[in-house]
């Protein structure tokens, strides 16, 4: 594509490259494919040459690169397109669900010159029909291999959104025998409410009397609920776990399950103990999860919810960002 300054008769099938005037009025604005109706206008505004950008053999029109683009996206994300305008299509959820990005793929994509996604963060919960993302082809047109960049990148997965499906949840409160009633009711609002707004009802709270032997007792009690099909267990307690050889995490492997986590560099949340068994995931519940506020349970609930198998490093990555809004200077 190149850019120059053409007399009117040759200017008819071109690129407008800059808005035209008339007496300090807009009367065609820059981007406009040049017809007769639109050559007529430049010279009813006194004009006898104009600047057109003029595509060149292998250029893609911003529009059909944009969409081209999109399209790709959409292939392989559960993602549907807002039709392309200015070379900008926006990308719009397909169901409810957990909006992922593969941060590596973005920045290569934003690196092919002439191409811009802008998008949520990643791991945002979106509703169906809301606007995850917007693609805009900066210039008039692209050149083909550019474009073709551009798909191939947005094929490998780069953006979906994931669904969010019913789980069945166990949440194991334990503790001293006096104290399960208050325990059970410390904890149980606030996660099933958790869970519900997650599309997770079928959630079954059950109490654990920590007596003489508290890690066979909790052991026992987790094999129970993974061996009758729970999908996801939220230990929590009078207290969190301060270490890897800690009440929680030897529970886990006694059960034999495996230990991924233990901390998190999220406030509120850094006790948080992650482990699983199977295909089942184990959270260990910092005492923060008492509260309705934001806490590390929130960062990582929706994504077990969909089958990530969260790890060591997946949970450090969480530290950017991990100081979260309204958090005082208490918690867990």
């Amino acid at each position: 594509m190149k850019f120059r300054c053409v007399p009117l008769p040759l200017a008819r099938g071109h690129i407008l490259g800059h808005n035209v005037t008339r007496d300090g009025r807009r009367v065609l604005k820059k981007g406009r494919r040049l017809g007769d109706a639109e050559l007529a206008l430049i010279a009813d505004a006194g004009a006898h040459s104009v600047h057109v950008a003029e595509l060149e053999p292998g250029d893609v029109e911003e529009d059909a690169a944009a969409l081209r683009v999109a399209r790709a996206l959409v292939a392989s994300g559960n993602l549907r397109e807002r039709a392309a305008y200015g070379g900008r299509v926006s990308l719009l959820s397909a169901s409810r669900g957990v909006w992922s990005v593969r941060s590596d793929l973005l920045l290569e994509l934003n690196q092919v010159e002439g191409v811009t996604l802008a998008t949520l963060p990643s791991h945002t919960i979106v509703s169906e029909g809301q606007t995850c993302a917007t693609l805009k082809i900066i210039p008039f047109a692209l050149q083909e291999a550019r474009v073709a960049r551009a798909e191939a990148l947005s094929l490998r997965g780069l953006a979906r959104v994931t669904p969010l499906v019913p789980r069945r949840v166990c949440v194991l409160v334990s503790g001293a025998e006096g104290r399960r009633q208050t325990l059970v009711d410390t904890f149980r609002a606030p996660l099933c409410e958790r869970l519900e707004a997650l599309g997770t009802t079928d959630v079954e709270v059950d109490f654990v009397s920590l007596g003489h032997e508290p890690e066979a007792a909790l052991s026992s009690a987790l094999e129970a609920r993974l061996a009758a099909g729970a999908e996801l267990v939220i230990l929590v307690s009078e207290t969190a776990t301060m270490d890897a050889d800690d009440l929680a995490p030897q529970a886990i492997r006694r059960a034999a399950g495996e230990v991924a986590v233990v901390g998190a560099p999220v406030f509120p949340g850094n006790l948080l103990l992650l482990g699983y068994r199977g295909a089942a995931a184990i959270i260990g519940a910092p005492g923060c999860v008492r509260s309705r506020g934001r806490n590390v349970v929130d960062l990582i609930l929706p994504r077990l919810l969909i089958g990530e198998r969260l790890g060591a490093r997946e949970v450090a990555e969480l530290g950017l960002g991990g100081l979260l809004a309204g958090a005082g200077e208490g918690g867990e």
